[in-house]
């Protein structure tokens, strides 16, 4: 059974909320390379704060490479690497229509509570930050597709905490609440180990494909998930190009 969380969403704090909107306002577009971000001065007006507040949030910036900061003339948008990824994030819901069955999911497990030691080491996270455990089941028609396994940062998605996930499954979610600006797979051909094999109808033992994933939003842990199909039925496929000099 999922545990209960607030019915009231958490309310961001100054420096989540300037961060979010200066992110925004280069990652669409809006400001193209070269345009001068607002002074600290302008930006400590703008939402009532004090000019460290801002300091700290551009300087997060100019660490991720956003933001390129200059004593006597301020901060400017720097152009952003070309990149290409072999593995992009797919949403598993669009998998399941792709072979042309109906798609359904069902959270089996969902908490909130304190990172462990492993995963703040996972997640880069201090001793007393909170996380979103979520375990939830994704369906190709009657039969099991893929077990997911992931844990959500509640200091860079506060949202997530008044979320069950019920209507949405958790990464499509995430992916409509929070840009990330790099990702890391892993994937591995395992023996399904005991939850799994309950889950998804196996064998203890039985081959599983094993991807687990890790989203960055600037230099801070989004999410780490672990996706578990069965091997018999799942392979993963990519298209890519030589690198251009």
């Amino acid at each position: 059974m999922a545990d209960t969380t607030a019915d009231t969403a958490p309310v961001l704090s100054l420096h989540q909320r300037i961060l979010g909107d200066v992110e925004q306002n280069i990652l669409s577009g809006r400001w193209p390379p070269g345009h001068k971000v607002p002074s600290e001065q302008l930006l400590a007006e703008q939402y009532g704060c004090s000019r460290m507040t801002v300091n700290k949030v551009l300087t997060q910036l100019a660490r991720a490479g956003l933001v390129q900061r200059r004593r006597k003339t301020g901060s400017v948008v720097l152009p952003q690497k070309a990149q290409s990824a072999i593995l992009e994030i797919y949403d598993i819901r669009e998998e399941v229509k792709a072979l042309d069955r109906p798609y359904s999911h069902d959270i089996l497990q969902r908490s909130l509570r304190p990172a462990d030691k492993a995963e703040r080491e996972r997640l880069d996270l201090s001793q007393r930050q909170k996380i979103v455990s979520v375990t939830c089941l994704h369906f190709a028609g009657e039969m099991p597709f893929c077990l997911e396994e992931r844990l959500i940062n509640l200091a860079v998605v506060p949202e997530a905490e008044a979320e069950e996930f019920h209507d949405l499954p958790p990464g499509p979610w995430l992916l409509g609440h929070v840009p990330w600006s790099a990702a890391e797979h892993r994937i591995a051909a395992l023996g399904a180990n005991e939850v799994a094999a309950q889950h998804l109808q196996l064998g203890a033992g039985t081959p599983v494909l094993v991807v687990e994933r890790q989203t960055w939003r600037l230099d801070q842990s989004v999410t780490h998930v672990r996706l578990t199909y069965p091997g018999e039925s799942h392979a993963l496929m990519a298209r890519f190009t030589p690198m251009q000099a």
